[in-house]
């Protein structure tokens, strides 16, 4: 969905930009460039369970060591 801008006779090159951009707004071009660009593959439920699991796994060790004294202070309070 190509699209070609001339410039008119006696047209500034700031009109020239501003008819451009309206067109390319108008045509959806950019926002379908700007969604394939961030587009994130969906994750095998293989990949979602392990990673499930490793989180559970995490929290589990956090909250033992919270419960032991090794760790004094929440997620939180640390960045501040």
């Amino acid at each position: 969905m190509a699209f070609e801008i001339l410039k008119q006779e006696r047209e500034t090159n700031q009109s020239l930009i501003r008819r451009f951009t309206k067109r390319l707004r108008d045509s959806g071009i950019l926002v379908g460039v700007k969604k394939s660009t961030f587009h994130q593959r969906e994750k095998s439920k293989q990949v979602q369970r392990r990673l499930t699991l490793r989180k559970l796994q995490k929290r589990k060790e956090y909250e033992r060591a919270y419960k032991l004294g090794e760790k004094n202070e929440t997620k939180h309070s640390a960045r501040a």
